[in-house]
């Protein structure tokens, strides 16, 4: 009795032992790194709310937050052309297989083999005085399985799937960047539009007034000098127009290869309609940002796998097992599958452990860690830069818009001096350089008024990218918002 009990405390313990180390793991605890996040925007305007934090909301097709169906139709050919987004899906398919191939490595692996071979054995073989000749059959399998104690092969599977979640966020980055590209060249487009309308209605005045000066030069009343300066501005603005339809056919090709066709391929309609103020643009608070940037939760899962590689890392030091299961039949004559040739074997189970490597493990930790701690830097910086370019955003857009405020009220002012300077003219009360100088200011105003609000489009698309896309019309109707005003 003393014998059996002392045998069953020995196998408890040693069966404990096993199912301990079977969920070993040489990886250290992960959790992300902490980044110290401002409780608000420092470049947020009085008065403006950030949205309540939604960051597992769907990003939607936040382009039609801007109402135009000629950028709704281009944004949806993106993900049915773009090269550049279908390399990005075949990387994120190769991460994910790479899940499934590191995975495989939690299973055994089978085996199966037949052989057949004729053979003549020798007369004077040791042992034997006579010769013949036999046929030998067989067909086995063979079954090798790595007993993971260390967490080598989980660890490895963890860092592949958190480098699959990262290519995951690396598309939706790259789907990101494509979508706020095409905005911004069709926003840049349509501002070359609104400036080519300009121009062509600058053109008609000027030759209005070009004629008033032939005609007074031809009474006598202004000098060959008001018609050479009155021509000159004719034929720079003509040129300008050039100038802009060389500028615009150039903007439509990049919107062509970001949509996956050839210029020859897109024409885009040129509109007379004027920009119009940027929508209201969803924002949520600065801690919200860096769970919901794509670039960010991307740089998050890299720590992730580094994290797991230190394990992978650091299990080298304990040595591999491996057990090792073999059957099947073999038979120089008679049946083959049959009891008398049947043949199985359990085992080996075998243990491999580098004494010596000269140091390779050691360094093989030391790069893992100097890995991990790169990607942690990487971590940081991707959140820095996101908030600086949201930063970057709203006070543009702030700044834009009293300045687009003090330019349409220049651009006014000039338009009217323009008006009394030729009202001047025509009775005779100044001479055409007066004329010269205000429809000169007038049309820079004007031009300036356009550009700026080129800019403020360009920048409510930029800050959609820098909070990492649009939300859903489904979210809830209370959810405040950043105005671009």
């Amino acid at each position: 009795m003393a014998t059996r009990s002392r045998s069953r405390l020995v196998r408890a313990p040693s069966f404990s032992l096993a199912l301990l180390l079977a969920g070993c793991s040489m990886a250290p605890d992960y959790a992300p790194p902490t980044i110290a996040v401002p409780a608000a925007y420092k470049e947020a305007p009085a008065g403006w709310t950030a949205a309540t934090p939604l960051d597992a909301a769907p990003r939607g097709d936040w382009w039609t937050m801007f109402g135009d169906p000629a950028l709704d139709d281009l944004e949806a050919r993106i993900d049915r052309a773009s090269p550049t987004l279908a390399a990005a899906v075949a990387r994120f398919d190769a991460a994910r297989a790479a899940v499934g191939e590191a995975a495989a490595n939690l299973y055994p692996t089978v085996t199966a083999s037949a052989d057949l071979s004729r053979e003549r054995t020798s007369a004077r073989r040791p042992g034997s005085s006579t010769g013949g000749r036999f046929t030998d059959a067989s067909i086995g399998a063979t079954l090798a399985y790595e007993l993971d104690l260390w967490g080598r092969v989980r660890n490895s599977v963890r860092a592949a799937r958190a480098e699959a979640d990262a290519s995951g966020a690396d598309l939706a980055a790259v789907r990101l960047s494509l979508q706020a590209s095409l905005a911004d060249a069709y926003f840049r487009l349509r501002g070359s539009d609104a400036e080519a309308a300009l121009l062509r209605a600058t053109v008609d005045a000027y030759a209005k007034a070009l004629e008033l000066t032939r005609a007074r030069h031809d009474g006598g009343a202004a000098s060959g000098l008001d018609v050479n300066r009155a021509q000159t501005l004719l034929s720079d603005a003509r040129a300008q127009i050039s100038a802009v339809a060389n500028r615009r056919a150039a903007t439509e090709h990049e919107i062509a290869a970001l949509v996956g066709t050839t210029p020859s391929g897109l024409s885009i309609a040129p509109t007379e309609t004027a920009i119009g103020a940027p929508p209201p643009v969803p924002a949520e608070t600065p801690a919200t940002l860096v769970q919901r940037r794509p670039d960010v939760a991307a740089a998050e899962r890299r720590i992730a796998a580094a994290n797991a590689r230190i394990g992978v890392a650091r299990a080298a030091f304990f040595p591999d097992l491996t057990l090792g299961l073999a059957g099947g039949f073999e038979s120089s004559h008679g049946s083959l599958l049959s009891a008398p040739a049947g043949f199985w074997a359990l085992g080996p189970l075998s243990a491999a452990l580098d004494l010596f490597d000269g140091g390779r493990r050691q360094a093989r930790v030391r790069i893992s860690r100097a890995e991990y701690d790169e990607a942690a830097a990487n971590y940081r910086e991707a959140a820095l830069t996101a908030f600086r370019e949201v930063e970057d955003s709203l006070a543009a857009s702030r700044l834009l818009a009293a300045q687009a405020a003090d330019q349409n009220d220049a651009a006014a002012a000039a338009a009217r001096t323009s008006d009394l300077a030729l009202t001047r003219y025509r009775e005779g009360a100044a001479d055409y350089l007066e004329v010269v100088t205000a429809q000169t200011a007038a049309l820079d105003a004007e031009r300036a008024a356009i550009g700026v609000q080129t800019q403020r489009m360009q920048t409510a698309v930029a800050l959609v990218r820098a909070l990492g896309g649009g939300y859903s019309e489904t979210l809830p109707s209370k959810t405040a918002m950043i105005q671009v005003k």
